[in-house]
């Protein structure tokens, strides 16, 4: 949550992420245009949102289930519910942050991708485990 909250600070809004993503980008694909640049910017901002709360979600749920080697209980869903209800909620305040951070906005949508990957995170957690016949 720390490392979250940390990129929601100034130096890691789009303005000065996409000093580092764009360049990077028009280098590898040079004849792409500064609007398809600044989309797959975009996207990649985005995929890392996702990503960042499905691993946040994921160590949470590993946080209370608290496995052990050769764990036998069951899947639960109110665990993984659980996880991803607190996820929501600390995207929800890190949006509110990000209101009073210059160069940033709080975005509802922001939320929602975020808890998206919550829910991408536990449910790929729940399909690994379903294919190692854990639960």
């Amino acid at each position: 949550m720390v490392v979250i909250f940390s990129a929601s600070s100034d130096t890691m809004s789009f303005q000065h992420s996409s000093r580092i993503l764009a360049p990077l980008i028009q280098w590898l694909f040079p004849h792409l245009s500064e609007h398809a640049v600044s989309g797959i910017v975009f996207f990649i901002r985005k995929c890392a949102h996702l990503t960042e709360y499905a691993v946040l979600a994921l160590l949470l749920w590993r946080a209370w289930r608290k496995p052990v080697r050769n764990d036998s209980r069951p899947w639960r869903w109110a665990d993984a519910g659980l996880a991803i209800l607190v996820v929501a909620l600390y995207a929800a305040s890190d949006e509110l942050h990000q209101l009073f951070v210059p160069h940033r906005e709080g975005r509802i949508a922001d939320v929602l991708i975020d808890t998206s990957g919550a829910v991408v995170g536990m449910f790929l957690l729940w399909t690994i485990g379903r294919l190692n016949k854990q639960w």
